[in-house]
């Protein structure tokens, strides 16, 4: 995590505690005996963090988080799309690997599951991660696990 974003995350802590300006500056330099955070280092913004926590602020939690897929198949479909998003082939992301999914398949299969994580039939898998590993190999990328 960039400094910047620990900068925020001290600054959200403080706004959700009810710190004003005074008494965060005070506690920044309890903690590290620094009290401005353009002269901390990544590790002193996380030990500010730390003590924020510890007086009980509870960082939001990302509403578009998921959790990872149960299945070892479909982690491997989502390392593939994340490598050739890296690679600038496509879109990153959930929703993008769902919309080609429903693209690709949906004619062939009848059906497709809103979420990728959905399937279950292995064939089904199985096609997915053969599409992606041909578009890994057209594009010039490794499709090793």
């Amino acid at each position: 995590m960039t400094a910047r974003a620990l900068q925020r995350k001290v600054h959200m802590g403080c706004r959700a505690l009810g710190l004003d300006a005074e008494t965060r500056r005070a506690l920044q330099e309890q903690v590290t005996g620094k009290a401005s955070m353009r002269d901390m280092s990544e590790a002193d913004l996380k030990a500010v963090l730390t003590a924020l926590k510890n007086q009980g602020y509870t960082p939001p939690k990302n509403p578009n988080w998921k959790p990872r897929a149960d299945r070892p198949d479909l982690r491997y479909v989502h390392a593939l799309w994340g490598k050739l998003a890296r690679a600038g082939h496509v879109t990153s992301g959930r929703r993008a690997l769902n919309t080609f999914i429903r693209a690709r398949f949906e004619s062939a299969w009848g059906h497709v599951p809103v979420d990728v994580d959905a399937l279950r039939e292995a064939d089904q898998i199985a096609a997915v991660l053969e599409a992606l590993k041909a578009m890994c190999r057209r594009h010039g990328l490794s499709v090793t696990k």
